[in-house]
């Protein structure tokens, strides 16, 4: 009996234990949050308190089931530090498919790194990582963090939903604040689609969501960060690594930005400012000028990062990369700003976030710190230029598709105001493609090739200048790479930085380019300007599609066929016109000549999801002609 009773309790406290880890299962996530998903959060709590103008505590738990290698990416694990940001609890736990504990880490177990960026001279960020790789999937792992920042001006934004193929069982955020902070926050992309339970307070905010689906992602679509709901929240009063700050509105916010961030870097050496007026000599046209200032920027400095306490967000002085010749895009950026000043010319630094894959907006409905990024604004009588300061190649006036189109934040010292840069459409985007070249007994073609781009085409092309031989011939490669066994025989290149125009002329041969049949020689006339881009067709298109850039490609080539030869077939030509744009090709015999000539447009633009299947077979119909091909025969 008594040996009974002890089974009878050990096994009790067996299936207890049990109980309490088989919470983290996968076993357990609903089927309809499997579909379609990489990951699962099963749960995501973030809890922040914002005790003073100057002290922040967030506190989060999250339990993420991971059910293939794409899903690792969504594990958090990783924590910056630096001397204002202190992590005082940091520890993950890893669990197996059956909810069975595999392995405790605690913050010992993270390892230490800089957070360098490869060309950081001066960096003070730091980070603890886990170095972990699963033994098997799935599995669930959960995270928990403790971080105290002196920091305010950074409250972390929530969304409901962690990332494409990631869906979400439960999520939380909560928010205690002083209410003399004045706690902003700005709700995007709510609708009523999915469920999101708010509560408010005056001293609190908190939202949860729960059962969110996974989200596929689909060619062409918007960026997530316009797709799901997400929150954003700032203090009005924050406080930024010493320096206490104020966003009430975007004068007010530009007013202590310029003041408390710019005002204090201008100063320069006597005889830098002497030499700089030397070199503007006469000149009394302001962008003649600023071209003067803007290549003595380029000559002079070189781009390197530096991340060290406010140098996050405060530029280095002006009198000290006049000094080191360097300087990261805040420095060189507010260092020809002032050399500009001494010079009598305004210009305004300027927060963009940038990058070439995604315009993304400064969100001009929510004043907070924003951006990744600072260019230079440079005033005129008919628009705005843009400078890139950091690029000591870049032509003048050129913005490029790093910053190109989106919504930034001038700070002038009379306050911010929120501009939109430079948009290239299709009329300014342009490429021309002038080739010829004879077509051989063998198969063989021999010709030249003439390119002009302009706007983002010469953006994409004007790299090619510096580069070596090889990269230069390998960058060819890539863009004719319908043309088999290519060979780049000569390469004459021309940049005009004052017409930002690029000018491209080669000579090229190739062997077997033609295929030969039964004596025919079978071929695709448009060797040199082909588009074969096609979307990827869905049964049912679930989101809108955006075309972020537009352009207008245009092309003639002339092809010479063997004396011997006739063409015994030939392409018709084709032309479309739609709201995506418009594309013409067309094929003509001009004695022993073939002449292709072609011009396509494609126009930027967001497009419902029920215009996806028409512009797909858009580009597709475009591919196909592109791929034409004529069959010559023997006389």
């Amino acid at each position: 009996m008594k040996y009974k009773i002890i089974v009878f309790f050990a096994l009790l406290v067996f299936n207890f234990s049990q109980s309490q880890s088989s919470d983290y299962s996968a076993f357990l996530v609903p089927d309809e949050l499997k579909e379609n998903a990489n990951a699962v959060v099963r749960l995501s709590d973030l809890s922040i308190q914002i005790s003073s103008q100057k002290s922040m505590t967030l506190k989060s738990k999250i339990v993420i089931t991971v059910y293939n290698e794409y899903g690792l990416k969504n594990l958090n694990l990783l924590e910056y530090y630096d001397k204002n940001r202190r992590v005082s609890k940091l520890e993950a736990t890893v669990y197996d498919s059956f909810g069975k504990e595999i392995k405790t880490y605690k913050k010992r177990d993270f390892k230490e790194r800089s957070v360098a960026d490869g060309v950081s001279i001066f960096n003070d960020n730091r980070a603890l990582y886990l170095d972990f790789t699963p033994t098997s999937f799935p599995f669930t792992m959960v995270t928990e963090s403790e971080i105290e920042t002196s920091n305010t001006a950074f409250i972390p934004s929530w969304s409901p939903i962690d990332g494409y193929f990631v869906s979400t069982e439960k999520t939380n955020l909560s928010i205690t604040y002083k209410p003399d902070l004045k706690l902003k926050f700005h709700e995007k992309n709510f609708s009523e689609a999915l469920s999101i339970k708010k509560s408010e307070t005056g001293s609190t905010l908190s939202y949860t969501a729960e059962s969110i689906k996974a989200i596929k992602k689909e060619d062409l679509s918007p960026s997530l960060y316009d797709l799901v709901p997400i929150v954003f929240f700032s203090l009005e009063n924050f406080h930024l690594e010493s320096v206490d700050g104020t966003a009430k509105n975007w004068t007010d916010f530009g007013q202590w930005y310029y003041n408390s961030i710019l005002s204090d870097t201008e100063e320069l050496p006597a005889a830098t400012i002497e030499k700089i007026k030397q070199l503007v000599g006469n000149e009394k046209d302001p962008i003649e000028i600023a071209k003067i200032v803007y290549k003595f920027v380029q000559n002079k400095t070189r781009y390197v990062s530096v991340q060290v306490g406010i140098g996050g967000w405060k530029p280095m002085l002006a009198k000290d990369v006049d000094k080191l010749g360097y300087g990261d895009c805040k420095a060189l950026t507010n260092y020809t700003r002032v050399l500009l000043k001494n010079v009598g010319v305004a210009s305004y630094y300027t927060v963009v976030y940038a990058g070439s894959d995604e315009k993304k907006n400064i969100n001009k409905d929510f004043v907070s710190i924003q951006g990744n990024h600072v260019i230079l604004a440079l005033p005129t009588d008919k628009e705005m230029i843009w400078l890139e300061c950091t690029s000591q190649i870049q032509p003048f006036g050129l913005q490029g598709d790093f910053t190109d189109d989106r919504n930034v934040l001038v700070i002038k010292p009379e306050g911010g105001e929120i501009i939109k840069t430079k948009t290239y459409d299709e009329k300014e985007t342009t490429k021309f493609t002038k080739a010829s070249y004879q077509m051989l007994d063998d198969g063989t073609i021999k010709g030249k090739v003439e390119i002009l781009s302009k706007g983002l085409h010469y953006d994409n092309a004007f790299s090619k200048e510096r580069m070596g031989k090889e990269q230069q011939v390998e960058r060819y490669k890539e863009e004719f790479s319908n043309v088999n066994n290519l060979k780049i025989d000569k390469i004459s290149i021309n940049n005009d930085t004052n017409k930002i125009l690029f000018n491209e002329q080669i000579e090229v041969s190739a062997t077997n380019y033609a295929q030969i049949n039964n004596g025919k020689l079978i071929f695709v006339l448009n060797a040199f300007d082909q588009n074969i881009f096609t979307p990827k067709k869905y049964k049912s298109r679930e989101n809108a599609f955006r075309i972020i850039r537009g352009f207008n490609d245009q092309s003639e080539t002339e092809i010479s066929i063997p004396a011997d030869f006739k063409i015994e077939a030939k392409p018709q030509g084709i032309e479309l016109s739609s709201e995506f744009g418009y594309y013409k090709i067309e094929f003509n015999q001009v004695n022993d000549k073939l002449i292709c000539k072609r011009k396509l447009i494609v126009k930027q633009g967001l497009f419902g999801k029920e215009n996806y299947e028409i512009y797909r077979k858009f580009r597709e119909t475009i591919a196909k002609s592109d791929s034409s091909k004529v069959i010559l025969t023997k006389i």
